[in-house]
């Protein structure tokens, strides 16, 4: 990876924090922090590298929710039909459309904060500690 790469910098922070988010608590801080690293440049280009990083690790959770999401909406929605001989799922669905929306905004925060949050240390590990990786 040559420093100021962004892409393939927040590509390789993205792929840390996608495979060792079921088993590393904060995963998307220590993607960015990778990232940023590997990134070099000022505070801001590692925040920023972080930031895309946990954007790309989020992409494929926020895929797997939509089509999860939908399939559940089918199937609630084939049943409020059958049950009740009509369409529509109330006040069920209205409940369903507000919470999904909740899970992808805290999931969002999680992700792309949690990588900007990693590159701006990350950025600090490079730059003004003693640490030399």
């Amino acid at each position: 990876m040559d420093e100021g790469d962004t892409l393939a910098n927040a590509l390789v922070g993205g792929a840390v924090t996608f495979f060792t988010g079921n088993f590393v608590p904060f995963a998307p801080v220590l993607g960015g922090a990778i990232a940023a690293y590997l990134e070099g440049g000022s505070r801001r280009d590692g925040v920023r590298v972080g930031a895309y990083s946990g954007f790309i690790a989020y992409v494929p959770l926020l895929a797997l929710t939509v089509v999860v999401s939908s399939v559940l909406g089918v199937v609630g929605f084939g049943i409020g039909f059958l049950n009740r001989g009509g369409v529509g799922l109330g006040i069920a669905g209205f409940l369903g459309a507000i919470v999904f929306l909740l899970i992808l905004v805290v999931s969002f925060l999680y992700f792309v904060g949690g990588g900007a949050l990693g590159g701006w240390l990350g950025n600090y590990l490079k730059h003004d500690s003693d640490l030399d990786l």
